[in-house]
């Protein structure tokens, strides 16, 4: 399973699970998936990128593990 640090910047920007899928555009159970480290589309970590408010060259600080 990958890590990634979604969860700690969400929590940082007291975002819940829910608001955090309406600004990506994504569902809540996507945001869960991916905080118990599961693995998703390249698309969907870029919207969640963009919805933390970080740039796209973070992606290697926010998912660790990509291949």
């Amino acid at each position: 399973m990958g890590q990634n640090t979604v969860k700690k910047i969400r929590e940082e920007l007291l975002l819940s699970k829910a608001e955090l899928a309406r600004k990506a555009g994504v569902s809540p159970l996507t945001i869960d998936r991916i905080e118990k480290g599961k693995d998703c589309r390249m698309e969907t970590k870029r919207k969640i990128i963009l919805a933390l408010g970080c740039e796209l060259g973070d992606k290697d600080k926010i998912f660790t593990d990509d291949r």
